[in-house]
């Protein structure tokens, strides 16, 4: 990421479990990658997600997700982060700009004032907030009921 720096490249980075990727996560990188310059993706380790979602998940391993996502074109890189939010990533990378879904607000979201501090801003991105890997999940394990 120095390097991109070096040339004058932005940096936006946007994070997210990705456990069920859906059209949702795609709609979201594809608007973050559109704010400019470079997208880091940044997902939550196996660990991170079954502590904010639950036994059982994730569904799919953090390097098979961090794979999914390194092939598409829209992102230039992807790294797995243990911790419950991405503060410590936002100091260490300083993005430009942080992106989060519609299922926020600018003011909402928990990494906000570190963003600013970093002299980043946030930008809310992505479709309405109507798809869910929780509860595409939830229908398949009613289906096999």
């Amino acid at each position: 990421m120095q390097s991109w720096r070096a040339q004058g490249d932005k940096i936006t980075l946007a994070n997210g479990c990705f456990d069920v990727f859906h059209v949702g996560h795609v709609r979201y990188l594809h608007a973050a990658k559109q704010l400019g310059g470079r997208l880091v993706v940044a997902i939550n380790s196996d660990d991170s997600v079954r502590k904010l979602k639950g036994e059982g998940r994730p569904v799919m391993p953090a390097d098979e997700r961090a794979e999914i996502l390194a092939a598409l074109a829209d992102v230039d890189t992807v790294l797995i982060f243990d911790e419950p939010d991405v503060r410590g990533l936002i100091r260490e990378i300083r993005p430009d700009a942080h992106a989060k879904g519609t299922d926020y607000t600018a003011e909402s979201v928990p990494e906000r004032d570190t963003v600013i501090e970093c002299g980043g801003r946030v930008e809310i991105v992505g479709d309405p907030k109507s798809h869910s890997a929780t509860e595409f999940i939830d229908k398949m394990e009613r289906k096999r009921q």
